[in-house]
């Protein structure tokens, strides 16, 4: 099973993508949570094509990504993990949440250097919150959190099939917990303490500094507990939040060519 995982790893990764974007696609359509302000086709189309871009740009850029450098580290015996025996199920646990951490970390950093968020908040500009938002982050931003990850790879030594795991759960949680859709309120107190929830994170995207500053996870939601940046929902609730940042609620109609510039403007 983990050999399958390892020599089908593209394919795996693009069915889990495609197949998110149907069932939260689905979802949203079926239980939307929020009235949208701009056309879905619209902002579709524009994110997604930031993703393309993205995607492209790191295949031209990194030869090796996260997994081919876990498959080195790996080979050579280099970081943490690969030091310490111990069974396979544990190594790729220990792996995946080790991982999530670092994320957390970059994710709350993000907020907090000038010269980063000129970047992230391409991310918070989105003026509706959909699971193409989950997909919606700068080219550079992309980048540097590509070499943060390789990085991350090489000091931990977290395995092939837990760096494909993490991989797939960061893509398609991220998404899932972007969705315009919620679970019924019982349910999601339940699920929250695993996995964080699409009412979670909406949080994250209020105008509110306070609460865009808080609820930092994209998979775990632990991360925000311990380190106290947790905000259980949003002051105006989920139906009367403003999402995006005040600085650019005029600007609804965001093109994929004022994504790209927007760390650029000046202000």
């Amino acid at each position: 099973m983990l050999d399958f995982i390892s020599d089908h790893e593209p394919a795996i990764r693009l069915s889990f993508f495609l197949g998110t974007i149907f069932a939260v696609g689905l979802w949203e359509i079926l239980a939307p949570k929020r009235r949208k302000s701009v056309s879905t086709l619209w902002r579709w189309t524009n994110n997604f094509a930031v993703t393309f871009i993205n995607t492209f740009l790191l295949r031209i850029l990194f030869p090796l990504l996260a997994v081919g450098v876990a498959a080195i580290a790996a080979d050579n015996g280099w970081g943490l993990l690969n030091l310490v025996e111990m069974p396979i199920a544990l190594s790729i646990i220990i792996g995946v949440v080790a991982l999530d951490f670092v994320i957390y970390w970059q994710h709350v950093v993000s907020h907090r250097v000038p010269f980063l968020w000129r970047f992230h908040k391409m991310h918070h500009a989105d003026v509706d919150y959909d699971l193409s938002t989950g997909a919606r982050f700068h080219p550079v931003e992309i980048v540097l959190s590509m070499l943060l990850k390789l990085g991350a790879v090489l000091a931990l030594g977290p395995s092939v099939v837990a760096v494909i795991i993490f991989e797939i759960a960061l893509s398609s949680i991220t998404m899932f917990n972007h969705a315009n859709a919620g679970l019924p309120s019982a349910i999601d107190a339940v699920i929250r303490r695993f996995i964080v929830t699409p009412d979670m994170h909406r949080v994250h995207h209020s105008v509110i500094r306070s609460e865009h500053d808080s609820n930092f996870g994209f998979n775990l939601p632990w991360w925000d507990y311990l380190f106290g940046t947790y905000t259980a929902a949003p002051s105006k609730g989920h139906s009367g939040m403003t999402i995006g940042l005040n600085e650019y609620q005029a600007d609804r109609k965001q093109s994929m060519f004022w994504m790209l510039a927007l760390p650029f403007r000046r202000g």
